[in-house]
């Protein structure tokens, strides 16, 4: 059985019922006063184990003092649709009978999580996946305190959800401090504060387990922290801490065949959740750095034709025409190894460590390249934004009212996972109500061709889908599958 057959990710407990900068001082009043303990970034030789009796009586209290009100419960409320007949689902049944019997009704369904106060203003970082698909999310302080709170930014790539209180009046929030996670060394003792199960704010403790952990999740950027202290459902969201009181990770999901901790749980590290709390705090989008180059792992394989005494880096494929890597004078066959210094060991620690650098300055890519390494000054830059005429919206009485398209380029190609000279227009939103979707489209469709004409750019599919004619033969892919249709105008 894979890996990912057995990660959970520690979704809320779900029951059925009918602007500014990111503040990163300290909490409200003292840091946690720990004896002699050393920083959680300090260099490794002055990382001492408990010498005496005094020592090993040490407790964590202090530090759970201070971090524990910057841990909040979050409530999602969400309406789903569930189905009255239990044969809803039956083939056999749904043909002979149609839908018409299998009426569905709404139902209220709410799902417990954690989140982590990190702005004073009332800005709360949890995962996506606790509050996806709500119409409503609350929190509740360690205090008492509940607050309703707004959605101020769901990040799919890195699942993290930012939250804003609503009418939080004149109140100041205990927000908690980052740690700079790159300065975690397998071995550094963490604890984990959320509310598992509903049964209210829980600590546990244990150690930094692995580093740089991927195939956990399906999200763009997989470099999670393991740790052996105990997460359980309920937990997402919530804080894993350091022994000076500071946050280096959200928790985030678990191994377990049964949905219960096994001593084996993730963390999103605290340099990527940063840069999203970042963005909610500043009322922003994120915008994130691109390569513009598709990678792949070195296998053993690989190493060994290259000379490399072990295999590790990210080794370039294909380039996109004009971007940021082409300029930059990589090719294909070249291997990245390290970013400022951070080795690299497949493309999502490449990912992740380019993500994670500012936009505008120089990062130091370490390429190999025909048997010889060599430091390249790279520039981070994001991806161009897509240019006014790339972009259309239909309004006029067409079957296509409703829909906005996206000319595709080699950065919108590339996040689809699609080929650089792929051609077509992206479907981006779809008005509910509106012809378009009632004629089916969906968001990230791609439409290839109305009534026998390519559509190559927004401008010739505006101008095409504006008419009226009786009938539309439509050519389109979706989920990478090429489809034909024919639909009536």
């Amino acid at each position: 059985m894979s890996l990912r057959s057995l990660v959970f990710s520690c979704v809320a407990l779900v029951v059925v019922a009918g602007a500014g900068s990111l503040a990163l001082a300290p909490w409200n009043g003292a840091p946690p006063a720990v004896a002699q303990a050393p920083q959680a970034d300090a260099p490794i030789e002055q990382r001492a184990i408990p010498q005496s009796d005094a020592e090993i009586k040490l407790s964590f209290a202090p530090i759970v003092e201070a971090v524990s009100p910057s841990v909040v419960n979050v409530y999602a409320t969400r309406i789903e649709q569930q189905t009255v007949s239990p044969f809803a689902n039956d083939p056999f049944f749904s043909r002979f009978f149609g839908d018409r019997y299998f009426q569905s009704r709404p139902r209220e369904s709410r799902s417990l999580g954690s989140g982590v106060i990190v702005d004073a203003a009332g800005v709360i970082l949890t995962n996506r996946h606790v509050i996806e698909g709500a119409t409503d999310v609350r929190i509740a302080l360690s205090d008492g305190r509940e607050y309703a709170v707004d959605i101020v930014i769901e990040d799919e790539q890195t699942d993290l959800a930012v939250l804003r209180v609503r009418d939080g009046g004149d109140a100041t929030f205990p927000a908690i401090s980052f740690a700079d996670s790159d300065h975690l060394l397998v071995g550094d003792l963490v604890l984990a504060i959320g509310n598992p199960f509903g049964v209210g704010q829980t600590v546990t403790s244990g150690i930094v387990s692995a580093l740089a952990r991927t195939g956990v999740e399906a999200t763009d950027y997989e470099f999670f922290i393991q740790t052996d202290a105990a997460i359980n459902p309920g937990n997402s969201g919530g804080a894993l801490v350091d022994m000076a009181g500071r946050l280096v990770g959200i928790n985030t999901a678990i191994y377990s065949q049964s949905g219960g901790s096994v001593g084996i749980g993730f963390a999103i590290p605290a340099n990527m959740a940063r840069l999203v709390a970042e963005a909610g705090v500043n009322g922003g989008e994120i915008v994130r750095p691109w390569f513009g180059a598709k990678m792949q792992p070195v296998s053993s394989d690989i190493a060994a034709s290259l000379g490399m005494m072990a295999p590790h880096g990210a080794m370039i494929t294909e380039v996109a025409p004009s971007g940021p890597a082409e300029r930059a004078g990589f090719q294909s066959g070249d291997v990245i190894l390290s970013v400022d210094g951070f080795r690299v060991d497949d493309p999502s620690a490449f990912n992740f460590r380019l993500a994670t650098r500012t936009l505008g300055e120089s990062a130091k890519l370490e390429r190999l390249r025909s048997g010889a390494t060599e430091t390249i000054d790279f520039l981070v830059e994001a991806a161009p934004q897509p240019a006014d005429s790339a972009i259309a919206s239909i309004s006029a009485n067409s079957r296509f009212a409703g829909v906005t398209v996206r000319q595709l380029d080699p950065a919108l190609a590339e996040a689809k996972g699609m080929p650089y000279d792929a051609v077509g227009v992206l479907v981006t939103a779809v008005q509910p109500g509106s012809p378009a979707e009632a004629m089916g489209l969906r968001v990230d469709d791609v439409l290839l061709s109305l009534n026998d004409t390519e559509i190559t750019d927004a401008a010739t599919f505006s101008q095409i889908a504006s008419q009226r004619v009786r009938t539309w033969q439509i050519i389109l892919q979706r989920e990478g599958r090429v489809s034909r249709a024919i639909v009536s105008g």
